[in-house]
């Protein structure tokens, strides 16, 4: 079986979708199972992207199988008039043999937005590239020195956990913590240090440097650069919303709203140590193996 990504990535900066693709495709071609045309078995395509390439493809090849790996629902973390979704659920109903979710949350939440997925289904977690994100085990840090906390992501979007970094940014105790933030945002921090966009592999190297991740993103499906510090071997602390609980499985690095998390941080040091169980070679061998499924469902 030969498979092929129908997606383009790029080593700029960008969106966890970019990420996890890129990471998934380095492991296929390491497994030797990666193709490009017309060799391929298996396509791959990713939500609402480069649908007119897959399209086309699709008429070039209609005896293939192609695996439509669904994000969002997109309406839940942007407003309710974002008609991506819409255009993701026509993609499945016209393009897609299978359909691949991010989280049990994203696949219960589209299904109950109106997507009717194309058999058969799996649920199939994002994973990230160990040999970028990956814990410093000589890490030890400085006693009396401040704890370090980091929060990224690409999007600006108010719903991916600015108003919980403001609220931090003005009520947290800044002579116990630093508190730095990469990718791309909107809102002025007075105390906060914004990183700018960062490659995967300075990102990387800031989580190592840091103690306590922060995510307050909402109704994020499968939050990559959670499992980026996972993997990093931070401490973290996410809102409890989306695929978060999920990914992390542990109440005591969840928070509901403003406060628990200020409350939490103050007694840091008793949050549960977190690690990302699984590995991107065992999500590529969970993605094979639902490939393989398909093939033989036709």
């Amino acid at each position: 079986m030969k498979v092929n990504i129908l997606y383009k990535t790029s080593d700029a900066p960008f969106g966890g979708g970019n990420q996890f693709l890129r990471a998934l495709k380095k492991e296929f071609l390491r497994l030797g199972v990666y193709s490009d045309l017309p060799n391929a078995d298996v396509f791959l395509f990713n939500s609402h992207h480069d649908l007119s390439k897959v399209n086309q493809i699709k008429q070039r090849f209609p005896d293939k199988e192609f695996i439509h790996r669904v994000d969002g629902p997109m309406r839940l973390y942007n407003n309710m008039s974002d008609n991506r979704d819409l255009i993701v659920y026509q993609a499945n109903n016209n393009l897609a043999t299978a359909t691949v979710f991010q989280s049990q949350w994203s696949r219960t939440a589209n299904i109950k937005l109106g997507l009717s997925p194309t058999e058969p289904t799996a649920v199939i977690h994002n994973a990230v590239d160990s040999e970028i994100f990956y814990s410093n085990s000589y890490y030890m840090p400085e006693p009396n020195k401040k704890a370090r906390i980091i929060s990224a992501t690409f999007s600006s979007n108010i719903r991916k956990g600015f108003e919980a970094y403001k609220f931090l940014d003005d009520n947290l105790d800044f002579t116990k913590f630093e508190y730095v933030f990469a990718g791309n945002s909107n809102v002025e921090f007075k105390n906060i240090k914004r990183l700018g966009c960062l490659t995967s592999e300075k990102l990387a190297n800031e989580m190592r440097a840091s103690d306590i991740y922060i995510t307050a993103s909402e109704n994020d499906p499968c939050s990559n650069s959670l499992l980026e510090a996972m993997a990093c071997g931070l401490r973290v602390l996410a809102l409890k919303s989306g695929g978060h609980p999920e990914l992390i499985n542990n109440d005591g690095n969840t928070f509901a709203n403003q406060d628990e998390l200020l409350k939490k941080l103050k007694d840091y040091n008793s949050l549960p140590n977190s690690r990302q169980e699984t590995t991107m070679k065992e999500v590529a061998e969970l993605y094979l193996k639902f490939f393989e499924k398909v093939l033989e469902h036709e």
